[in-house]
């Protein structure tokens, strides 16, 4: 193979690591790829996190020893995220949007590859000193915003059904109370899904009052695992007492006013 050049380096490593976020690459790999002593791509390497750093694109980290190597870690800070939101929130405030009932249409948010992954490498950054094994949701509004949450995270996706499906062998169904609509609701998961005494990072679209999340937990503990994080994109004002108690939305749908067709809505306060 022929030697790389120091630009052609930095372009090729860059492109692998962000495209494979919080997987570890040793040196090893790239010196192989890239026909480069070590030493040099260290250089490279450097060059990547300081220009990261700088830009607030993300983070580089290098874990020493025989088994270490380097990672990307997506991470935004407060001001750009905001920022983010803000837009978000400008985009959901078209009366149009309103749905009978006091609902917003968000379907084509949560379908937007662009948008989605930005919300999901939002959430890892969150949640991301929480360790969790595994990133869970509900079938089915909330998949786009959980399987990008797990790729920014490099962990497992698992999806909670609604129904029972055979092909997927034995599963765990519990009846649970929906917060909003105040009825019977039924959620099922395989036994081989995930692994006992496992963290669970669980990611959705929308709460209201909670009750798709409190039957998660309920769900989850059938199985030993801790849920050690909720996620939501939007989360109503009202009620104030939710189901649950510890969560994070990145909005809050203070009102809709079908009247005047006012949306109420911003982003969360602690960014």
């Amino acid at each position: 193979m022929l030697k790389t050049k120091k630009s052609e380096r930095i372009a090729a490593v860059t492109k692998i690591l962000v495209d494979n976020p919080n997987v570890l690459f040793n040196l090893d790999y790239f010196s192989e790829k890239f026909n480069a002593a070590k030493s040099t791509l260290s250089e490279d390497i450097l060059t990547i996190k300081e220009t990261f750093e700088r830009f607030g694109l993300g983070e580089i980290t290098t874990i020493p020893g025989a088994g270490g190597g380097i990672k990307y870690k997506p991470k935004w800070g407060n001001e750009p995220t905001k920022d983010f939101l803000i837009d978000i929130c400008s985009k959901l405030k078209d009366p149009k949007r309103i749905i009978p009932g006091g609902f917003i249409y968000m379907t084509d948010i949560i379908l937007s590859p662009a948008l989605v992954s930005r919300i999901g490498e939002i959430f890892a950054d969150r949640f991301s000193h929480k360790n969790p094994d595994y990133i869970v949701t509900v079938e089915t509004k909330g998949i786009t915003l959980a399987i990008m949450t797990a790729r920014a995270m490099n962990i497992p996706l698992v999806i909670i059904r609604r129904n029972v499906k055979v092909t997927e062998g034995p599963s765990v169904s519990i009846n649970y109370l929906s917060g909003s609509s105040q009825r019977i609701q039924t959620m099922s998961l395989p036994r081989r899904a995930i692994k006992e005494d496992t963290k669970i990072l669980f990611i959705d679209d929308f709460m209201k009052a909670g009750g798709t999340a409190k039957g998660m937990i309920d769900l989850m503990s059938e199985f030993n695992a801790e849920v050690v994080g909720i996620g939501v994109m939007v989360a109503t004002r009202d009620p104030v007492n939710k189901l649950v108690d510890d969560f994070f939305s990145l909005l809050t749908l203070n009102s809709v006013d079908t009247q005047t067709g006012k949306i109420d809505i911003i982003p969360n306060v602690n960014f």
